[in-house]
């Protein structure tokens, strides 16, 4: 598929009445955690155009092209409210909450497996483990305080058990800088950093914007924290991106990765209602795009291969379960942090870091830290903190059910 040569059905901008606008939401009951999934991940693309369509009107300065830009955005909006409403009244934050992690997990897994560059399958491994520990939280929240089991929503897809602990996560902001990749990257490689950095900047929007709203203190102090977090992914992921492109040029890129992830959600959805939504949404980014590439051959005289090669798809993203990847990835690597631009376990750490320096200041005092504070009182209330495992944790340090460990990845420990 070459979205590039593709007729599409749809010519020019296509607009919707309310009618068709407000979708019928999907069942929170009989759909599946992967459906779901792909409603939270483009709900983050159409998002993520959103935000660069604003940003790029802001800097430039002629307004015919101002106006084209207007017209691509009020089509991307009109996408986004689309497909955020499909998610059902009756659908709580923590609900959806466990659902986002799922798809930061096995998103982030499936994509580190088919990663060409091993700098950027790196850092996809690395941020994997954080995200799966954010399951882990929000699920022992769940359990806490709903008497809910997760793994029923996440259709024991993937396993529930601690990852690298929430509580080392926090580190200096100069420390979550990696090096960007530039033009001669492999096309997936490019897509990949797209994808991610969109998913994880809707992670960190969703979680700024329902803190406030979640029901108990224990919660808001949560997503406080891993909202934090998230502040660390999406940095961590957005450095990544080609800084060399021109705003046009960033054009085509955002246009072919929303073009490829919808066709990619297209082939993969079993829900007819919510497949119809995607069928549209690929024709309309599709018209978007063969735009996009006029206009950067209009106004820079460059053609869209200089962006994205010959076009044609790369193999298309499939959600699905990783469980064995991540337990692999989780026993070898639990223990790494960052510094500035590498990686290493904290034991290789200079005493005198920047991580440490800024473990000392938040986590001043362990009690108070919030995802520890929610396995505590889980444990408590339950003598065992929840999970859903194939089998024991691959990590020994982690294996304890009626303690919580603050120290790995975060506390040098003597061998």
């Amino acid at each position: 598929m070459n979205p590039f040569d593709f007729e599409s059905p749809i010519t020019g901008q296509k607009y919707y009445d309310w009618k068709n606008i407000y979708p019928m939401p999907y069942d929170k009951v009989t759909t599946s955690p992967y459906t779901k999934a792909r409603v939270i991940l483009m709900n983050g693309c159409e998002t993520e155009q959103i935000f660069f369509l604003h940003q790029f009107q802001r800097n430039c300065p002629d307004n015919n092209l101002r106006r084209e830009l207007a017209k691509m955005r009020r089509i991307e909006q009109q996408q986004q409210k689309r497909i955020q409403c499909l998610k059902p009244i009756n659908e709580n934050i923590l609900e959806e909450t466990i659902i986002y992690e799922l798809l930061a997990v096995d998103l982030t897994a499936r994509m580190a497996q088919c990663e060409p560059d091993s700098y950027v399958k790196q850092a996809l491994d690395f941020a994997l483990l954080e995200d799966f520990d954010h399951l882990y939280r929000y699920s022992n929240l769940m359990k806490l305080e709903y008497g809910k089991n997760a793994e029923y929503l996440v259709g024991k897809y993937t396993e529930i058990t601690p990852g690298r602990p929430t509580i080392s996560h926090h580190r200096d902001p100069s420390d979550t800088i990696r090096r960007f990749t530039d033009t001669k990257a492999e096309t997936i490689t490019k897509l990949h950093c797209n994808i991610i950095t969109a998913a994880e900047q809707q992670t960190m929007n969703f979680y700024m914007n329902v803190c406030n709203l979640y029901p108990s203190e224990l919660g808001r102090r949560l997503y406080q924290e891993i909202g934090m977090v998230e502040e660390d992914h999406v940095t961590h992921y957005g450095s990544l991106l080609n800084t060399s492109l021109t705003y046009l040029e960033n054009l085509v890129m955002h246009m072919y990765t929303a073009c490829f992830l919808f066709y990619s959600c297209l082939q993969d959805e079993q829900n007819s209602q919510v497949k119809c939504v995607w069928k549209d949404c690929f024709y309309q980014e599709v018209a978007n795009l063969q735009k996009s590439a006029k206009l950067l051959e209009e106004y820079e005289c460059k053609h869209w291969s200089t962006v994205v090669e010959d076009g044609t798809f790369p193999k298309l993203l499939n959600l699905g379960p990783n469980v064995e990847y991540v337990r692999d990835v989780l026993k070898n690597t639990v223990t790494w942090t960052s510094l500035k631009e590498d990686y290493c376990p904290v034991n290789l750490m200079p005493l005198d870091s920047d991580f440490f320096h800024y473990q000392s200041i938040v986590n001043n005092d362990i009690d108070c830290e919030p995802a520890h504070n929610v396995i505590c009182k889980t444990i408590n209330k339950f003598s065992m903190d929840y999970r859903y495992e194939k089998s024991p944790n691959p990590v020994p340090d982690l294996q304890a059910r009626n303690i919580d460990n603050v120290t790995l990845g975060r506390i040098p420990k003597d061998e």
